[in-house]
This record gives structure tokens, sequence and C-alpha cells, in this order.
């Protein structure tokens, strides 16, 4: 049975460099599937945001509960061996997995309560449109090493 994993982004990807980047990782993922939602929030407000993220949540989750994990600089960081492994069992075990990438003011305090883990992609800050590339491209890594792959070598 293949399983989908969804990621929500705040704001579009619009270069065409970085969505071609983030295609041919796209195209690479087969099982579980990772599908994006881009929301649009009206203004920078992360309060807001955290509302129309929210929305989004319930709508791709319906009536089942969602394990919801947002990227944060507060996150928890993993190497990539290790976040295979993390990730994996949470798909295992979950019926909905759902990853957040806030915009620029980050998570809103009603999505951070809502959340089940943080992730940090570094302890560096990458714009947010940057953080989803690195994102697209770790799922991918943790795909290949979970099915012992050459990728991640």
């Amino acid at each position: 049975m293949s399983k989908t994993v969804h990621l929500i982004t705040v704001g579009k990807l619009k270069d065409k460099n970085l969505e071609a980047i983030e295609n041919s990782y796209l195209k690479r993922i087969k099982n579980p599937d990772l599908q994006i939602h881009e929301v649009k929030a009206k203004a920078e407000n992360k309060d807001q945001e955290a509302s129309v993220v929210l929305k989004k949540i319930k709508d791709i989750s319906k009536d089942q509960t969602p394990f919801i994990i947002c990227l944060s600089e507060f996150g928890k960081e993993y190497e990539s061996p290790d976040f295979s492994k993390w990730i994996f069992n949470i798909i295992e075990e979950q019926k909905i997995v759902i990853f957040v990438i806030a915009g620029a003011e980050g998570h809103g305090a009603e999505l951070l309560s809502a959340a089940q883990a943080k992730l940090s992609l570094s302890k560096l800050t990458f714009p947010h449109k940057i953080a989803r590339i690195i994102f697209v491209e770790q799922f991918y890594r943790a795909l290949t090493i979970k099915n012992n792959h050459p990728y991640h070598n």
C-alpha cells in the first residue's frame, strides 16, 4: 500500500531553478509519495499563517489525526541515517504525516502546540524556500538509506 507524506509550505516556490531542483528529487520519490501543498497567508503574521496552515492540515487529514512535524531552528537535529530511521518509524505507525515549513516569521503558537515534533535541518538559518529544497533532498536521502540505495554514500 502506497503512503503519502505531506509538506505544507507558506509561500510559493517561484524561482524556476529552485523548482527544477525540487522536481528532480520529487520524481525520484515513489513510496511513500511526497505531496507539497503551498498555502498563502495574507500578511507576514505567524498567528494568521498558523490558522491557514491548520485549516490546510484539517483539509488533508479529513477525520483522521495527523502526525504534525514543524521544521524549526529549535527542533531536533539528526544525522541522515538517524533521520531516516526516525521518519520511517513515524510513517509506518501513522496514517497521515505532515511536515510544515513556516514563512519568515516562524510558526504560530497554535500550530506549534498542535505539532507532535519539531525538526531542525541545521543550526544555520536558511530562507524558507531553500529549507524546502533541503528538506525534499533529505527526505529522498532518507528513503535511499532505508532502501540501501548507494545515493547516501
